[in-house]
């Protein structure tokens, strides 16, 4: 009984030393080790962490493992929880909506595994700071506080135009300030929708629908317009032609005239149109030679 208790210890001890001297690591992750606290690194560069692939290895029974996840992260910094607040130069508080899609560098893990205890916080609270830092300065060498406060939007306008660049800016700083300090790869910083505050949301409507109104009476007017136009036109074409019908009549009328007084009868034909014209009048006003 004690030969077969000493057995199943020494099975059991031996189950328990091939559990703590085994590890695995899934797709997509890579192992890396610490003993007694301190980062297990290659031997020929002290800076990088010896990584560990996918598979099932061995290690020293008191070093410990973790897995890192090498996967593409996302940050969804949008919603009305997730958006994030700045203040404009003009002193407008805008809503802004993000999104961050970052990768751990392999040759820099160990900036990203141990300078940072909650990464994807950290990275939320650097990317804020940097964005409201940027939203407060953007176009100031540009334009002055003085003159964004007569211009229609404010600064709110400026930064709908001047989206792409705000982009750039945003993604440059994030490369280089924060990717290269803490080992990280930002594959897109995107800045989905600028929110101005109720008010100001508000005012722009009213006057986007201002202009709307009045660019619909313009149209409205030039089209009254542009008809008048046109039935001028015709009137003045159909006037033509009447008095090129009356000219044609009279150039008609004088021919004939001229041809009966070639032949002597103009004087009867006058007499005649004379008399007719009179037989048709109940009234005649004769005008005496003074």
């Amino acid at each position: 009984m004690f030969a077969i208790g000493i057995l199943v210890g020494l099975i059991a001890y031996f189950s328990y030393l091939a559990t703590r001297s085994s590890f695995r690591v899934d797709e997509g992750h890579a192992g890396i080790l610490t003993t007694l606290g301190k980062a297990v690194r290659e031997k020929d560069e002290p800076k990088r962490l010896k990584l560990y692939p996918p598979g099932l290895h061995f290690k020293l029974p008191w070093q410990q493992a973790r897995s890192i996840p090498l996967m593409e992260e996302i940050i969804d910094l949008s919603g009305a929880e997730g958006a994030r607040t700045a203040m404009a130069q003009d002193g407008t508080t805008l809503r802004l909506d993000a999104v961050l899609r970052y990768m751990p560098v392999s040759d820099e893990l160990y900036n990203f595994v141990f300078d940072m205890t909650a990464p994807k916080e950290h990275i939320t609270s650097l990317f804020t700071c940097m964005l409201r830092n940027e939203i407060a300065n953007f176009g100031v060498t540009d334009v002055s506080s003085d003159a964004l406060k007569d211009t229609p939007g404010g600064s709110y306008a400026l930064l709908q135009r001047e989206r792409e660049r705000l982009n750039d800016g945003i993604m440059t700083y994030c490369k280089t300030e924060i990717g290269s300090q803490y080992g990280i790869r930002f594959s897109a910083v995107d800045l989905v929708d600028i929110r101005p505050p109720e008010e100001l949301d508000e005012a722009l409507n009213a006057a986007v629908h201002a202009q709307m109104q009045a660019e619909t009476s313009y149209s409205h007017a030039e089209a009254r317009a542009e008809r008048r136009v046109i039935a001028s036109r015709h009137g003045v074409e159909i006037a033509e032609m009447d008095a090129r019908a009356a000219e044609e009549e009279m150039n008609i009328l004088a021919a004939q005239l001229t041809k009966l007084e070639k032949e002597g009868t103009l004087e009867l034909y006058v007499a005649r149109r004379n008399a007719e014209v009179l037989s048709q009048s109940r009234h005649h006003y004769v005008m005496r030679p003074r």
